[in-house]
């Protein structure tokens, strides 16, 4: 009898995993789907640190926020797949949570400090995935960037991955193309080795905030000297 109710439990098992297998593939095609119909939608533009959106293992790439599709232009951009949080409210419409899963996205309550949000950001990144994340927390009301709040240095901080910051730029080049500016990568354990431990997450926000600083000078360059090209 045991050994009857042990291959019953074991079929049962074999057949739940088959069936999350089968539903992580129709995620992956759904993925594949979305993101070449996006990338005919934005037809990204990227400068800079190409290589440094290939980047295996764990990795936190970093952008500033101010349109609802910036995170698709992540998700075009880079050959790897990006998992991103989203607040929760997102979720409640059945078709917005199919819609966002196939896309990898979790839910996240803004309103609190959500510590299985970081708990499941701190998973991907030890499975060596790539998850993005905004630091300004919100969409921008301005074409400037907002102050960075210190959630994302603390991911940084307990994980040790590397930091790829990415200049999206406010406005479109004058073909309709999305533009943006991969930087250095920012290494965590470098920083840690030259600061306080209890300052660490400042210091890790504010190496975070000049580098988008410095990534938004860049692409300002580089949009007024075609601009000036173009007119001449």
């Amino acid at each position: 009898m045991l050994k009857v109710r042990s291959r019953q439990c074991w079929r049962i098992s074999d057949n739940v995993e088959r069936f999350f297998r089968r539903l992580r593939m129709l995620y992956i095609i759904a993925y594949i789907f979305f993101k070449w119909l996006l990338w005919l939608i934005y037809r990204p533009k990227v400068f800079g640190n190409k290589k440094n959106l290939r980047l295996k293992g764990g990795v936190i790439f970093i952008a500033n926020h101010r349109a609802l599709y910036d995170p698709l232009l992540l998700v075009v951009s880079s050959p790897r797949i990006i998992h991103f949080m989203a607040k929760k409210e997102l979720f409640d419409n059945p078709v917005g949570r199919v819609f966002f899963k196939s896309l990898f996205v979790f839910p996240v309550n803004r309103k609190t400090a959500d510590m299985k949000s970081i708990r499941q950001s701190l998973k991907l990144l030890r499975e060596g995935k790539a998850f993005g994340i905004f630091p300004e927390g919100r969409r921008s009301a301005t074409d400037g960037m907002d102050e960075f709040e210190k959630g994302t240095a603390f991911i940084a901080a307990k994980s040790g991955a590397p930091i790829v910051p990415i200049y999206i730029n406010p406005k479109k080049s004058r073909s309709g193309r999305s533009l943006l500016y991969v930087g250095d990568v920012i290494l965590p354990g470098e920083i840690a080795e030259h600061c306080d431990r209890r300052m660490l997450n400042d210091a890790i926000t504010n190496r975070m905030q000049n580098e988008m600083e410095k990534l938004s000078l860049l692409m300002r360059s580089e949009t007024e000297g075609k601009n000036r090209t173009a007119r001449g």
